[in-house]
């Protein structure tokens, strides 16, 4: 049982249950290259903890780069602009790019990265990501090749998530109490 710290609500993801859902797409992901080397972007900051499980979980050979991207800055929601922090180093034409993500919200972003690399001619786009969230008459912007699990319209925390670049190393996926982000 994880020790729960004292900004969380509640555990919605135990250590034990994100290794099996990384297990799992890693699997589907390494049938679906096989005999390919595709290129998986991890999507900094937030991806970079389920990108390092999720690449020891595919059989397959494989390249990563990272890119960085903003929309939203230390608030709660997204600003709804859409900064590259970091480019890739790689280039991408003729590659099968994997984007890795933690969490899909909106995908507002995510459609705009997706598109942004599209427009580099790879061979293949697809999106891997970790949880998505159920937001009541909201239908995310991209529908993700691979999705881990869907989880609640809350804040959630852990496992790489953070509010403000804390929280990212709890070992867990939890919802952050509301009197710790409505300060």
């Amino acid at each position: 049982m994880e020790q729960l710290h004292p900004d969380v609500k509640e555990v919605l993801l135990s250590e034990e249950d994100i290794r099996g859902i990384v297990k799992r797409m890693g699997e589907q992901i390494s049938a679906d290259y096989a005999g390919r080397n595709p290129l998986i972007v991890a999507v900094l900051r937030g991806a970079v903890v389920f990108t390092a499980d999720l690449m020891r979980a595919i059989s397959c050979p494989l390249s990563v780069d990272f890119m960085a991207v903003s929309s939203y800055g230390e608030g709660a929601k997204s600003s709804g602009v859409v900064r590259i922090v970091k480019d890739l180093d790689t280039k991408i034409e003729g590659r099968d790019v994997l984007i890795v993500e933690d969490i899909l919200d909106s995908g507002l972003t995510l459609s705009y990265l997706i598109r942004m690399l599209q427009n580099r001619n790879p061979a293949s786009v697809e999106v891997a990501a970790f949880l998505v969230k159920d937001v009541p008459g909201n239908r995310p912007a991209i529908d993700p090749r691979y999705v881990g699990t869907h989880v609640p319209d809350e804040f959630i925390v852990g496992y790489g998530l953070d509010f403000a670049e804390r929280y990212r190393n709890l070992p867990y996926i939890g919802v952050l109490k509301p009197e710790v982000y409505e300060k």
